[in-house]
């Protein structure tokens, strides 16, 4: 009888915490939400990769409430002379957007312009020659624009 009365106890209590801890946790990010979008947001190309790729199915990631929203290159061309900037600018912006949001902006300001700009190089190593050069001082320009009125 006692160990009966103790088992339904238990598990009484165990779907209390469950529910309880469920309640608690509803609609709140994950935990490691500033884990994920500092592993999305750093200058190599596979932390562009796996940004990229869960651009592309936003839906897997809309428990952690991202911001994905992106006017790409803000009031300068998306494409300067033909160069394909539009997914440098809004990478940066989902960098900017979020840390915006999470009050940790100012921290690390310095590391998604640096970000931005090893994106728009990377962009620019699929040229050669004059049209590289021509590339590489647009992805400049731009840097430089993003550091000083970002």
């Amino acid at each position: 009888m006692h160990r009966r009365l103790a088992t339904g106890l238990a598990a009484s209590t165990l779907a209390l915490v469950t529910v309880v801890g469920t309640a608690a946790t509803a609609g709140a990010a994950p935990a490691d939400k500033a884990r994920v979008l500092a592993n999305w947001t750093q200058t190599s190309a596979s932390s562009y990769s796996l940004w990229a790729a869960a651009r592309a199915n936003q839906a897997a990631w809309a428990a952690y409430g991202f911001d994905w929203s992106t006017d790409y290159c803000s009031s300068s061309p998306d494409n300067p002379f033909g160069f394909p900037f539009t997914l440098s600018c809004a990478r940066h912006d989902f960098g900017y957007r979020n840390y915006k949001a999470a009050g940790t902006f100012s921290a690390n300001k310095t590391r998604l312009d640096s970000a931005f700009y090893e994106d728009l190089k990377r962009v620019c190593a699929g040229y050669t020659g004059g049209t590289k050069t021509a590339c590489n001082s647009t992805a400049w320009t731009y840097y430089r624009a993003v550091r000083a009125f970002g």
